[in-house]
């Protein structure tokens, strides 16, 4: 089943069951992928799909932790609940023994031993962990070991 329908099934259970919180945190998500859909004249595959969540995701965490240096527990506590609904819709998170193999293996592809080849490792390993994890911290990790 591709994530649209998943998304669509489940915002039919949410409001058959009258769960209003769930429901408008789905219809953001569908609202966000039509926007796309539009603005592109394209229709979405699972993978820009997921790459639209991730987007949302990485908006709320930067949401989160502006409310929490502003005091705004209860703002906060609204945006976690959100991530939770959308990471539901994500691929299973890689491992940190995982994700070293993984470097490791697109180092060793690329060739890279200094920081300025950082970049071709990153477009190795992008579509390999797209959606499975945090590309901000996969580059860190890349930097450190490359030594720039």
């Amino acid at each position: 089943m591709s994530l649209k329908l998943r998304l669509t099934d489940d915002m039919k259970a949410a409001m058959k069951s009258g769960d209003k919180e769930r429901l408008g945190v789905i219809r953001l998500v569908n609202a966000a992928i039509k926007q796309r859909e539009v603005d592109e004249r394209i229709e979405l595959q699972d993978t820009d799909v997921l790459a639209v969540m991730e987007k949302m995701i990485k908006q709320r965490r930067d949401s989160v932790a502006q409310f929490e240096a502003a005091a705004r527990e209860d703002l906060a506590a609204i945006e976690r609940f959100e991530i939770g609904v959308i990471q539901h819709y994500m691929p299973q998170a890689l491992s940190e023994a995982e994700i070293e193999v993984l470097i490791d293996a697109a180092i060793a592809e690329s060739g890279a031993t200094t920081g300025r080849d950082m970049g071709k490792v990153v477009g190795l390993l992008k579509p390999k962990v797209a959606g499975r994890a945090d590309m901000g911290a996969v580059s860190a990790r890349i930097k450190a070991k490359l030594g720039g």
